[in-house]
């Protein structure tokens, strides 16, 4: 994962209506993700009635959520977050890789952008830093969700 960060413009997040599915294995470390992203989207301005939040019990459920989510038209955009640590097998890649590619494939079929905030990590110690950390990822999910949200309305008023 990058460590770089992104500077992200003010866009307009008035009418933006956001979806967010969250995982709830890992709870310690998902609930701070949990909590960090809709933080910074109230931070920005989302109002409360314009974030739906839904857990489900792991990552690898995410992806269902978040096509219904994207399916309804309800949301400008759907933030699908989780957290997932490498154990003694492969499990965490295939996890990884499988609901990559499932959002990537929700967003392009609905037109309704995902933004991918499932954490794929080797450790306690590195989900800790994207979370809470130097390199929290929370706020930069709740700002591309924003910014995307914001793209989606433009071409429906277009």
């Amino acid at each position: 994962m990058s460590q770089s960060r992104f500077k992200f413009k003010e866009v307009d997040v008035k009418y933006s209506r956001i979806g967010i599915v969250g995982a709830s294995y890992n709870p310690d470390m998902a609930d701070r993700l949990l909590e960090s992203t809709c933080d910074s989207l109230y931070q920005r301005g989302i109002a409360e009635e314009n974030l739906d939040v839904v857990r489900v019990p792991g990552s690898f459920e995410v992806p269902v959520v978040a096509s219904k989510m994207a399916h309804s038209e309800d949301f400008h955009a759907v933030i699908a977050l989780g957290v997932v640590v490498a154990g003694d097998t492969s499990h965490h890649e295939l996890i990884g890789q499988t609901t990559a590619k499932a959002l990537l494939d929700i967003s392009i079929l609905t037109s309704t952008p995902v933004i991918n905030g499932i954490l794929v990590v080797n450790s306690e110690e590195q989900a800790r830093i994207r979370i809470a950390g130097e390199q929290a990822r929370g706020p930069e999910f709740a700002e591309a969700a924003l910014h995307m949200a914001n793209l989606k309305r433009n071409w429906e008023n277009a």
